[in-house]
């Protein structure tokens, strides 16, 4: 084990996930005697896969999530599958006695080979045996994406602990590699941006906001910027308000996307908007779309560089007066209906905004922070977890505010269910504040307008929640407090510094816009 450990090390992971599992026993008792790298234990094999990519999210470095049994890896497919879609490194690594078992379903042995399918290639290791005979783990990792371990054990012919003492944790992977072509991208912001241009920022690393903040500034475009950009508040006097729904009506001539895939429904439309040329620079290399983009892959820092100098554009198609006008509508539309579920997300946001870490994750509950959410108080570390779906979204918040002094998430009644399990990893994290409010909008009822007069639709895509809130409060050992209005949240300015709190929204079901 101390050749797999150190090979780990060696490429960057300092910590490891753990799920209980007979099989893992000499992995753990290895693990046991290494303090270089932290030990997180979670019996739920899902939630230990979100919390360990919550990890990667956090540090930037890869993690090893280890699954209980060979069945209980495919619980961690989701995980995998999100991690691939953000570029990330999440390591699952799966135990195996030496002796093959492949294709006779003896107990607790499934096929190993291409589990995780394209989402994480399976790299096999026959322990044990020295470093020199394992496959070299920081080229595995060069490209930041997911990767399964197998090992297969000879616990036999296993050695004796070695001396963990000397291992080191090595630095986090290279930034991805440069791809594509800076010629289309440079031709038309010189020649064709006057056209037309408006800046699409998707959600971005904390040490990748800086770069796109100056293209964003230099440019002046009107920018339509995620939530999870962290620059939504400091692009201010260029954000469209409503932006999304002005652009569908209004297609510019050139789009120009920075940072990962956007979510919002302008994206969506410009599949059917061929006039509209898109480009991207990003991080992760996904174009986003099925029609043709230009996609330019890398690390946006080295990629602004080399852009070099970049024209002031401005607002040429007028956008940014419209937004005004939008922007006192909808201030006016909240004011109207104070209880409403935007007004409650847009009160929320002023209180999370003074946390270190920001989590958002359900549908509804993006949604609503991208177009509702302050914007006066810079949130520097803000994530979206719902880039590919609504699973283990708590496990992976609190794997983002493990090291912060305080962490708020948002989410919606289904998404808490679908992780319920997750906060029995809190006895493990470090003393902190630690909030979580959950959006009550009825099983997703609020979001089915359109069922009316058919109760087997209605039953269909509505899931009523089965719990009450207190009761699932009163399970985590965690505050629970109902809020109906935004006089109601003034109770997180009287929460300890310590504490984990459920917050239950409760919007009287008015839509203001």
């Amino acid at each position: 084990m101390f050749s797999l450990i150190s090979c780990s090390a060696m490429a960057g992971v300092a910590e490891w996930v753990c799920c209980p599992g007979e099989l893992n026993t000499p992995l753990y008792r290895a693990l046991a005697d290494c303090p270089v790298v932290h030990r997180w234990s979670v019996a739920d094999d899902r939630s230990a896969a979100f919390f360990a990519l919550g990890r990667v999210q956090a540090t930037g470095r890869p993690a090893i999530v280890v699954a209980g049994t060979g069945s209980s890896a495919a619980a961690m497919t989701p995980a995998v599958i999100n991690a691939y879609y953000q570029r990330r490194p999440l390591v699952v690594l799966t135990m195996d006695s030496a002796e093959s078992c492949g294709g006779t379903g003896a107990p607790q042995r499934v096929e190993q080979e291409a589990l995780f399918g394209m989402y994480a290639p399976t790299v096999e290791l026959n322990l044990p045996c020295p470093v020199s005979d394992l496959p070299n783990m920081v080229e595995l990792l060069s490209e930041g994406f997911p990767l399964h371990l197998h090992v297969r054990l000879d616990a036999a012919a296993e050695p004796p602990c070695s001396d963990f003492s000397s291992i080191e944790v090595g630095d986090a992977p290279p930034a991805p590699r440069f791809r594509g072509s800076l010629v289309a991208v440079s031709q038309m912001l010189r020649f064709r941006s006057m056209e037309g241009l408006v800046l699409l920022i998707g959600a971005l690393n904390p040490d990748e906001q800086e770069p796109v903040l100056w293209l964003a500034q230099t440019l002046r475009v009107p920018v339509l910027a995620e939530a999870s950009s962290g620059l939504r508040e400091e692009l201010a006097p260029y954000l469209l308000h409503g932006g999304d729904e002005m652009l569908i009506q209004n297609p510019p001539r050139h789009v120009l996307r920075v940072g990962d895939v956007p979510t919002g429904s302008f994206w969506k439309a410009l599949e059917n908007l061929p006039q509209t040329e898109v480009y991207s620079i990003t991080r992760t290399g996904f174009s986003g779309l099925s029609r043709k983009s230009n996609v330019v892959e890398g690390e946006l820092e080295q990629i602004m560089k080399a852009l070099g100098d970049v024209p002031h554009v401005g607002d040429t198609g007028r956008l940014l007066t419209r937004s005004r006008r939008a922007a006192g509508q909808l201030e006016e539309m909240l004011l109207g209906y104070p209880e409403s579920a935007e007004a409650l997300v847009r009160a929320f946001s002023q209180h999370a905004c003074l946390a270190d870490v920001i989590c958002v994750g359900s549908a509804t509950t993006v949604r609503l922070w991208n177009r509702y959410a302050q914007i006066q108080v810079p949130t520097l570390y803000l994530r979206d977890l719902h880039s590919t779906g609504a699973d283990g979204v708590l496990s992976a918040f609190l794997g983002n505010a493990a090291d912060a002094a305080s962490g708020c998430c948002l989410i919606g009644d289904l998404t808490l269910l679908r992780d319920i399990t997750a906060t029995a990893i809190l006895p493990q994290l470090p003393p902190g504040k630690r909030i979580v409010a959950v959006l009550n909008n009825e099983g997703a009822a609020a979001a089915q307008r359109d069922t009316a007069g058919d109760p087997e639709l209605d039953r269909l895509l509505v899931q009523p929640q089965p719990f009450r809130m207190q009761e699932i409060a009163r399970l985590w050992g965690a505050e629970y407090y109902a809020i109906r209005s935004e006089a109601d949240l003034e109770v997180l300015d009287t929460l300890d510094e310590n504490c984990f709190a459920l917050l239950e929204l409760l919007p009287d079901g008015s839509i203001c816009g």
